[in-house]
């Protein structure tokens, strides 16, 4: 292919199937989220998210400022509690829009946590990395990772 965007879907369509098969291989559950299967074990759901094409340090991850209001509340309504504010918010300085991102999706529950899944690939080298924990997305689109894990890559076998 002469663009990347095919690429990109298909990996991530590719890695959502794979999180579900090896879920219910677990015992856990499979739920089903705005047409993407999300893959739930134990009352957390594994959110994978490829944040660049070459291999670039965890910190370095930023959500896209087009990222889908999907994203943004998966990460803000599972993922962990950020850390103390300058103030707490009350009811009457939040809109609804904040209120609306910071709830919970009923096809995952409300109990339900996020665990990250961040890797790095591309086309020609595959996955460069994985790395697996809790982030809080803050609100410059960065990630603060409250635990966070490097995984193996396994090398793919030609025959």
């Amino acid at each position: 292919m002469k663009k990347r965007s095919p690429y990109g879907s298909t990996l991530a369509e590719a890695v959502r199937e794979e999180l579900a098969v090896a879920a219910q291989e677990l015992g856990g559950a499979v739920r089903v989220v705005r047409g993407y299967d999300y893959a739930v074990i134990n009352d957390h759901a594994l959110f994978p998210y490829k944040y660049a094409n070459r291999p670039t340090a965890l910190d370095r991850a930023r959500l896209p400022s087009g990222a889908s209001s999907t994203r943004r509340r998966m990460l803000i309504g599972h993922g962990p509690e950020p850390q103390e504010g300058l103030f707490a918010l009350d009811d009457d300085l939040t809109s609804e829009e904040y209120e609306k991102l910071h709830e919970a999706f009923e096809e995952l529950g409300a109990s339900t946590k996020l665990v990250c899944v961040f890797f790095t690939a591309d086309a020609e080298g595959g996955i460069h990395a994985i790395h697996w924990g809790e982030a809080h997305l803050e609100p410059d689109r960065t990630f603060t990772w409250l635990y966070n894990e490097p995984l193996p890559v396994a090398g793919l076998l030609l025959e």
